[in-house]
């Protein structure tokens, strides 16, 4: 069986997404939690295969919540379920270490496949924030003046070094990098390195 649990802060939803997943075959509620910090304590407690992540919770967003079960070394795959489909909590679930993000208005059955798909190692993805993301992606880049030193610094993103070995690579300061970092992320107008990482695989060959 599937081991999910559902954070959300409101109660009736929450006990909804409940109801729903603990109906369906392969999938068992472990738990639920009202808060980011209720939904890290419990995944590890009951060693969660799936958490179904709200985005906007008190004390501990489901951003931050994903960030903590990430650090902690959690095998949760982590699912975000919210009301939002812009681009830039898109990216930010993401790069926190969520798999997936579905709406709240989604079909039950879409939410039902998204877990599923959770724990099979894939990555649901609402077709809307698909679309967000593409658009994205998608946006020229006409007045691109890239150092030498910031295409590098891109390039080691791309490949998924973190601050500290892209500073170790290059010998230079780690405060070095965040500088570069952020030169990097206003030209190519993105907020964070996953999509940094997304345009270099892209156009950087």
């Amino acid at each position: 069986m599937i081991r999910v649990v559902v954070a959300d802060d409101h109660p009736v939803v929450r006990k909804a997404l409940a109801q729903l997943l603990d109906g369906a075959d392969e999938i068992t509620v472990v738990a639920t939690a009202s808060d980011g910090g209720e939904a890290v304590a419990a995944a590890l407690e009951h060693s969660a295969d799936v958490v179904l992540m709200d985005l906007e919770m008190p004390d501990q967003n489901g951003i931050d919540a994903t960030q903590a079960l990430t650090t902690a070394g959690s095998k949760a795959r982590i699912v975000i379920l919210t009301t939002f489909s812009d681009r830039r909590r898109i990216l930010a679930a993401l790069d926190a270490g969520a798999v997936g993000y579905l709406l709240k208005d989604a079909e039950h059955e879409e939410i039902i496949r998204g877990v599923l798909a959770a724990a099979a190692g894939d990555a649901p993805l609402a077709p809307r924030a698909a679309r967000e993301m593409l658009a994205e992606r998608a946006r020229p880049r006409y007045e691109l003046e890239l150092s030498a030193r910031e295409l590098e610094v891109l390039r080691l993103v791309a490949r998924g070094l973190p601050n500290k070995l892209i500073a170790r690579e290059l010998e230079i300061s780690e405060k070095t990098v965040k500088a570069h970092l952020t030169s990097v992320f206003s030209q190519l107008g993105v907020t964070d390195r996953t999509q940094a990482a997304l345009w270099a695989q892209r156009h950087l060959h």
